[in-house]
């Protein structure tokens, strides 16, 4: 450290200078001269980055494993099975309005957080239905999925009901009036039926799906809803009156089945009771 008057060399600690006599001042140490960095205190956090495995080929499941003070959620009844570090909370996630619009959007009323109190605890969530499951950093861009997608994520992602921008989109789009919406940030679960397929649209590139196919899409898709051209199309195509048109820029997400159809493709082969 050196003299700030006569450059003179001073020792460690020296509080005048013992050439020229001038006190010496804190602020010649350079880095308690410099400030600290400011810190922006409405940054949002972070959430810890997740630990998981999906396992289950056409049967599928999540396997999460959480630290402590580290929490998922689900619709109630969701999970399957868990170690026994964890505790369970139900509440409404979000108020009574918010749950309303999940009861709309096909989740239920109540969600189930579960959070962890000891390290490396796994908890387990099933699909409710032969297909996938998708697993999305949702911080990206939010995302519109199907009715009864949602699996599970982690609290800092937001379930909502979504409702579809056009009466032909909401009537004819295979999916209805109301959507579901996943915004936020951290990781989201959502589960699709039989096989999956992943498209990233550039802008203004349009696919066409059949009703019922599309699992979901981000926000930036403009989703609508196209009428068949052609008479005997419509009659004998065999696609119905309408498909649905995805238009880019965004990543969509198709599944070859609905299970809708899948139902009322084996009903006619149910066993009836006889008299």
């Amino acid at each position: 450290m050196l003299c700030q008057k006569c450059g003179a060399q001073l020792k460690p600690g020296s509080k005048f200078c013992t050439s020229c006599g001038t006190p010496v001042s804190n602020d010649a140490n350079p880095q308690a001269a410099s400030p600290s960095a400011p810190v922006n205190m409405n940054q949002p956090v972070q959430p810890a980055q997740l630990n998981f495995k999906i396992f289950g080929d056409s049967l599928p499941a999540v396997s999460i494993r959480l630290n402590p003070g580290e929490s998922i959620y689900t619709q109630s009844g969701g999970m399957t099975w868990m170690d026994s570090g964890f505790t369970m909370e139900t509440n409404m996630q979000g108020g009574f309005m918010k749950g309303l619009g999940r009861m709309i959007s096909g989740e239920s009323l109540f969600m189930a957080t579960y959070t962890s109190h000891a390290p490396n605890q796994e908890i387990v969530i099933a699909s409710a239905f032969p297909g996938h499951i998708v697993a999305v950093d949702i911080g990206k861009c939010p995302i519109i999925a199907q009715k009864s997608a949602f699996l599970c994520a982690q609290p800092s992602v937001e379930l909502s009901a979504y409702v579809t921008r056009g009466l032909k989109a909401g009537l004819f789009g295979g999916e209805g009036f109301v959507m579901q919406r996943l915004s936020g940030r951290g990781y989201v679960f959502f589960e699709i039926d039989g096989s999956l397929a992943e498209r990233t649209l550039a802008p203004g590139e349009t696919i066409k799906v059949d009703t019922g196919n599309v699992a979901a899409f981000e926000e930036t898709v403009q989703y609508q809803a196209e009428m068949v051209k052609g008479f005997k199309n419509i009659l004998f195509g065999g696609e119905g009156l309408f498909l649905t048109t995805l238009t880019g820029p965004g990543k969509v997400w198709l599944q070859t089945m609905s299970m809708s159809e899948f139902a009322k493709g084996i009903i006619p082969f149910l066993p009836t009771q006889s008299r």
